[in-house]
């Protein structure tokens, strides 16, 4: 599995200038305000740039203008870099400023280092519109003989490159960012679904039971290791049930031991509903590569939390993971190598530190992780 190795951000709302080392599990903590979920909203922000869709996604956000540094930043640059076996990592920089009531994109480039005195290779460098893209036919870059849209970014457009570039452009633009499940009375996670192939639960777990349903079907090792999970969260549970309600609709049912009669989703409570939805979500053969998670650890029983953190890290090997959360009961099963610790500085400035640069071996010895950092002695405290 490709990763991306390295992330720059610099005068995205708090985040006037964080540089990250990127890692297969990152959960990130924090106190309220630091930016946390806006680390996670920048990352997702150059997904929806891959993909053709920063238009759209800076316009839910509010516009460039909401999202720069207050009075410090003129313009938001993103830069991250993916590992090449054998070679220099592929580089992409990205950088938009505003341009009256829109915004342009000042500059743009996917390049990569070669051997000492060669200058990088460019696959795509972009001015303000002056647009270049390497063309393998003709070996050299080359001008759009197409028309090209100014608010969005040459990566999604430019026709199809290499093999590395066009595997850091699918993996950025598959990203995916989940806030916290909705289980509202008419939440789609309570309802009857229609049957589908479905590779992932949805982000509001609108596709939950057909998901697991065709995965029963199709996959039953990974179905089984599921209802396994669930059994070792809640020891009444027996199973999962698929009853069709309608003409292609099924409901899902949860079985208890301790009940005569299965429930249905909507008999659940938003804990449990949780929980399933984040293990069917961490087991799905269809995750991305890039896993986004806010907040995993709401409604959820702090004995939850040692399940969830090994799902979480079983999972790192099958997506890289990206986790924003509060809970001290979540850190408490976690290593420092898989904690990222954000804080504020003097001027309302977010940093970032691994919380194994943190020189913490002689608390560690002494006191649980969770306990290091309710004590101060990491940061990232209010």
């Amino acid at each position: 599995m490709n990763n991306i190795n390295h992330l720059h951000i610099h005068g995205f709302r708090r985040l006037y200038d964080i540089d990250l080392e990127m890692r297969p599990l990152m959960v990130v903590i924090g106190a309220n305000g630091v930016g946390k979920t806006s680390m996670l909203d920048a990352v997702n922000l150059l997904s929806a740039s891959a993909g053709g869709r920063l238009n759209s996604s800076l316009n839910s956000m509010g516009g460039i203008a909401d999202l720069l540094t207050a009075e410090k930043a003129d313009g938001l640059s993103l830069l991250v870099d993916m590992e090449v076996p054998r070679r220099e990592p592929l580089k992409y920089e990205l950088h938009i400023t505003p341009k009256g009531q829109t915004y342009a994109i000042s500059s743009e480039m996917l390049s990569q280092e070669r051997e000492i005195a060669q200058a990088p290779f460019k696959h795509i460098e972009s001015h303000f519109g002056d647009v270049r893209y390497y063309e393998i036919k003709k070996n050299k870059l080359v001008r759009p003989s197409w028309e090209h849209n100014p608010f969005e970014t040459s990566l999604s457009q430019v026709p199809r490159m290499f093999y590395k570039p066009e595997e850091l452009r699918r993996i950025l633009s598959s990203a995916n960012l989940y806030h916290v499940l909705d289980v509202k009375s008419r939440a789609p996670v309570k309802l009857p679904q229609a049957m589908k192939p479905a590779e992932l639960p949805g982000e509001n777990g609108e596709d939950i039971v057909p998901f697991l349903y065709y995965l029963r079907e199709t996959s039953k090792d990974c179905y089984d290791t599921i209802e396994d999970t669930l059994r070792s969260a809640f020891p009444g549970f027996e199973n999962l049930g698929f009853p069709p309600v309608a003409a292609g609709m099924l409901a899902m049912t949860w079985k208890d031991k301790n009940f005569k009669k299965p429930m249905y989703m909507n008999q659940l409570s938003e804990g449990t509903l949780r929980f399933l939805w984040l293990v069917s979500l961490l087991q799905s053969p269809g995750l991305s590569t890039i896993t986004m998670i806010d907040e995993p650890e709401v409604s959820l029983h702090p004995e939850l939390l040692l399940l969830l953190a090994d799902l979480l890290r079983e999972a790192s090997g099958r997506t890289q993971i990206i986790v924003a959360t509060h809970s001290d009961s979540l850190i408490r099963f976690l290593r420092p190598e898989e904690v990222v610790v954000m804080d504020m500085d003097e001027a309302g400035h977010a940093s970032a530190a691994w919380a194994d640069k943190l020189d913490l071996e002689k608390w560690l010895s002494d006191y649980t992780l969770d306990e290091v950092w309710r004590m101060g002695r990491m940061g990232g405290r209010s």
